[in-house]
């Protein structure tokens, strides 16, 4: 959303802006949706029914995108299933709604790709700074048509034309049919970690934000609740405190959450897995063809047993814009590379990348695991521990012969290596 008249604009910080609270994560979801399917003992699609007929609302998308998730199995989707995670920044109805913010943002912006043979998962996180064709799109709640911009902010999409003009932008920027997607606010975030009795996360260096009263020490914290929510939005007091910082520190928290998700005996558990799916979808809007159990439930087979290590998450490509520092362009040549990836659904590495602008690897070693280890709670004792007192990092193979690297410019992780957010 551009500034306001009059409001000096940062230089090279990007979306650090006081009066914008853009604010967490979406793949949380997708853990959601494994946990739906994958359990042991108990009825995975009385699960799915009950919390969809009950509380999960419904948009359409283009007429397109509805007739591809209307007639195709999402687990035999040629070239794989595309689903567009979108977090607004709504506080309308949200527990600290009395601070109400203009309009709604897509501050967070995932696109999760689930290979066609289900042996990989990348997920995409899209700057919210990112100037980006915007097509004509028709607000569903007020009905207002606003025309096609040639650039425009990437977050301004939402308020635009609702979830399926953010999934019409990421479609054009991306070449590919995204027929599903799903939005989730504040509340949702909050449920899920309280769901799961917090998320283990590790600290390099003190994060102290006063935007969102976030104060981490060194070290492992388990965060749920409004904590968890804090660290997720937090951008002022990660890396250079740029959305671009944001995004990494919220890959150290997606990484650890799906790290305990599938492992712990969660997935064993019937009534954490009750909660936790409860707590996604009782906060979401989903597309109709998402909002179907028979989709919802071969989306969370497709993840079963797929290894950690096999979960990427990346930042889409973007340099700083040379009209404003303010705001980041796409990268068009690595951009380009990614593109290509996930349109001919190449199975991809991250073998030569780094982590993002707040976060690194976990000091210490720790035994090789063909899928995921354990995260290590805040306070317990484990070998596998570097000297800080946060879990170790888990040695995976980053690539194999039959991988294709992505270029080194790209920034990411897989969800089993161990990072730490980085504090400013």
């Amino acid at each position: 959303m551009p500034d306001a008249p009059g409001r000096p604009r940062p230089v090279a910080r990007h979306g650090r802006l006081p009066r914008r609270r853009g604010w967490t994560t979406l793949l949380t979801v997708v853990a959601a949706a494994a946990a739906v399917v994958l359990v042991s003992g108990t009825s995975v699609a009385t699960i799915a029914a009950a919390q969809l007929a009950t509380s999960t609302r419904t948009v359409p998308l283009s007429t397109d995108d509805q007739s591809t998730a209307k007639t195709a199995d999402i687990t035999a989707i040629k070239g794989g299933a595309n689903i567009l995670l979108i977090g607004s920044d709504t506080r309308v109805g949200q527990f600290d709604s009395d601070e109400d913010v203009e309009g709604a943002r897509n501050d967070v912006t995932m696109l999760v790709h689930v290979s066609e043979d289900h042996q990989q998962l990348t997920a995409v996180s899209f700057p919210r700074d990112l100037m980006v064709p915007i097509p004509a799109c028709t607000n569903p709640e007020t009905g207002t048509t606003y025309p096609a911009a040639a650039s425009a902010q990437f977050n301004t999409a939402l308020g635009n034309g609702g979830v399926s003009c953010v999934v019409d932008t990421v479609e054009n920027l991306t070449g590919l049919t995204v027929p599903y997607a799903g939005l989730i606010t504040f509340d949702g975030v909050i449920e899920m970690s309280n769901a799961l009795g917090g998320v283990d996360v590790c600290v390099a260096s003190p994060i102290d934000d006063s935007f969102t009263g976030l104060h981490l020490s060194a070290g492992a914290h388990s965060l749920q609740g409004t904590d968890a929510l804090a660290y997720l939005r937090s951008r002022h007091g990660v890396g250079d405190g740029s959305d671009l910082a944001r995004i990494s520190s919220q890959q150290v928290f997606l990484s650890a959450l799906l790290r305990q998700v599938t492992s712990n005996g969660t997935l064993s558990n019937p009534l954490t897995l009750y909660k936790l799916a409860g707590a996604a979808l009782s906060n979401m809007t989903l597309s109709d063809g998402l909002a179907q159990t028979r989709t919802l439930v071969g989306l969370a087979s497709t993840l079963r047993g797929m290894s950690t290590s096999s979960m990427l998450f990346v930042q889409y490509p973007v340099v700083d814009d040379p009209a404003d520092p303010a705001r980041v362009v796409v990268d068009e040549t690595n951009a380009h590379a990614l593109n290509v990836a996930l349109q001919t659904d190449e199975r991809t590495s991250l073998s030569d990348s780094s982590t993002g602008r707040a976060s690194r690897e976990s000091s210490g070693t720790a035994s090789p695991s063909p899928t995921s280890a354990p995260s290590t709670p805040a306070g317990s004792s484990s070998a596998a521990t570097s000297e800080s007192g946060t879990p170790a990092p888990e040695t995976t193979t980053t690539s194999s012969p039959s991988s294709t690297p992505l270029p080194s410019s790209i920034t990411g992780q897989s969800a089993a290596e161990q990072t730490c957010s980085v504090g400013n």
